[in-house]
C-alpha cells in the first residue's frame, strides 16, 4: 500500500496541463523516440481510437506533432515538440525534488535499507 501511495504522490507532481494517460504517451515518446499511433496504443494498452484522441489533444496543446512515416506513407509518426520535451523534463524535475527532500530526511542506514528493498522488488518484478 505504501508503494502505491508513494507512486500516486509522485504522479501528483505532474502538471495539470495533461492527464495521466497523456503524460504516459509523452513519457514514452521522450524515452523511446518517435512512434506510430499503433505502437503507442499497444504500449499503453489502449484502443487505436483512444490513442487517436490522446494524440489529437496533445497536438492541440502543442506537445506532439505528426509526420509521414518514412517507410510507409500510409502511416504517420508521432514526435515530441520542444514544449512536450520541456513538460517531461519539468515534471521529472519536480518529482525528483519531492523524492530527494523525503530521502534527505532518512539516515544512511534507512537509505541503504530502501536500496536493498528496491533490488529485491526489481527481482520480483522481472521474474
Amino acid at each position: 500500500m505504501t508503494l502505491l501511495r508513494t507512486s500516486r504522490r509522485l504522479r501528483a507532481e505532474r502538471s495539470n496541463a495533461v492527464s495521466e494517460a497523456q503524460g504516459a504517451v509523452l513519457g514514452g515518446l521522450f524515452n523511446l523516440g518517435p512512434q506510430s499511433p499503433g505502437a503507442l496504443a499497444e504500449r499503453e494498452h489502449v484502443s487505436a481510437p483512444t490513442m487517436t484522441r490522446t494524440i489529437q489533444t496533445l497536438m492541440d496543446l502543442g506537445m506532439v506533432t505528426k509526420a509521414a512515416h518514412p517507410e510507409d506513407k500510409r502511416q504517420v509518426i508521432v514526435s515530441l515538440t520542444e514544449a512536450g520535451e520541456q513538460h517531461i523534463i519539468a515534471t521529472r524535475r519536480r518529482r525528483d525534488q519531492w523524492l530527494s527532500r523525503r530521502l534527505a530526511s532518512l539516515t544512511p542506514a534507512e537509505r541503504q535499507t530502501l536500496s536493498d528493498a528496491e533490488e529485491i522488488m526489481r527481482r520480483i518484478y522481472t521474474k
